[in-house]
């Protein structure tokens, strides 16, 4: 059986309110799987933020985006996408090209080697970690956590 928040961070005192520990908790789990995530990609030189990154520009195929759309779909907030962008061009994992008829528009590709590399990074291991810590709950219990992350995603 699973372990209460409470006992995981051996707090001594049990929390107010179980909406208290299911925020903690959320924010917990979230670290705990970032954490994993980074020792995973870390054989390759990448971040979960970067690894995103080159996800998000796949599915953008040819067309590339520009540094905002990219930080509109990014799952964790960074808050300087053009240095992160900058950082990515630099490992020549990305490519960014200035719009002729507006200088200020640059829209990132993804560069050959970049989609190598995250073809490289999505292991088996790196499949296999999502999917066994989810075979534990059922559809219905998978489908209840979406929504109510949702909610609260939501919730001004």
């Amino acid at each position: 059986m699973a372990k209460h928040l409470v006992e995981e961070i051996k707090q001594t005192k049990p929390f107010e309110r179980p909406s208290d520990e299911a925020l903690l908790s959320i924010v917990r789990t979230a670290s705990v799987l970032e954490h994993a995530t980074n020792e995973l990609l870390r054989p390759f030189g990448l971040t979960t933020t970067q690894y995103n990154v080159l996800r998000i520009l796949r599915g953008a195929g040819a067309a590339g985006l520009c540094g905002k759309e990219i930080g509109e779909r990014m799952v964790s907030r960074v808050p300087d996408v053009s240095r992160l962008l900058d950082r990515m061009e630099s490992m020549e994992l990305i490519g960014k090209e200035r719009d002729a008829t507006d200088r200020r528009h640059i829209t990132a590709r993804l560069t050959l080697k970049g989609r190598r590399l995250l073809e490289e990074a999505t292991t088996p291991e790196f499949i296999a970690f999502g999917r066994d810590r989810m075979a534990r709950l059922s559809a219905r219990t998978i489908e209840a956590v979406n929504e109510a992350l949702a909610v609260i995603r939501e919730t001004p």
